[in-house]
Formats: structure tokens, sequence, C-alpha cells
């Protein structure tokens, strides 16, 4: 098994399905890590996870989350200290309210699977991205 160690500028960047710029960190067999980013004052399309739930932590920027899974929904801020978990099956966006740069180190469980994992959605918020 390689020891894998990685620093996020010098990842490459990818483009999620919500948007959100994406650099790859690390990953096991039951998980992956990957810093997200999202340009100030941008807006996310909303999407929902088929297979993978995440753990999203913030470390930069200020902005707004919104959830729905089953009858519970909600909108929170984020921000630096904020963390956030996103169930399989969550619909969620989220937005950058603030002249900096939105950014969370996320975790998925299992690993990203591809393409076809995330499905776009209808959110509260015109997608800007």
């Amino acid at each position: 098994m390689e020891l894998a160690v990685t620093r996020a500028r010098d990842q490459p960047v990818v483009i999620a399905p919500d948007g959100s710029e994406v650099r790859v960190l690390c990953g096991l067999s039951r998980g992956g890590m990957a810093l997200f980013t999202l340009a100030p004052h941008a807006v996310s399309r909303a999407v929902v996870h088929r297979t993978v739930e995440e753990l999203w932590y913030f470390i930069a920027g200020a902005g707004r989350m919104w959830r729905q899974c089953g009858d519970a929904a909600g909108t929170v801020a984020v921000g630096p200290g904020v963390a956030i978990a996103i169930p399989t099956g969550t619909r969620f966006q989220f937005r950058c309210d603030g002249p900096d740069p939105l950014v969370a180190v996320g975790a998925t469980m299992p690993p990203w699977p591809g393409a076809d994992e995330a499905e776009t959605i209808t959110g509260p918020w015109m997608p800007t991205v």
C-alpha cells in the first residue's frame, strides 16, 4: 500500500457537477478527500448524490448552504470552522456571499464513483456557475 502525500496547490482543478472547483487530495478504499472552492459571489448548481455521503469543513470565505433530506430542509450560514453533513440522497446547493472564495475540505464516503453520481436538481437559488 502506498502512503499518499499531496499538496492542494499541486493538484489539478476539476469542475464538480455542482460547478465548484475541486482538487482531489487523498483517497483510500472507503473514502476520499478533496478541496472544494466556489468563486466570490458565485452560486453552485443544486445537486443530489445517488450513492455517496459527504462531510464538509469550511476553511475560508462566507456563504450559505441549503440542504433538503426528506421533510427536513433548511439553509445555514457557512464559513471557517463550520462542518456540514450531506447524507446520501440529500439535495443541496451552496453560495459564496463574500468577496473571497468559499473553501471547504470534503470527505466522500465511499470514494467518488464518477460523473453519474450527482443529479442536477432545482434549488432555492439561480446558479451562476
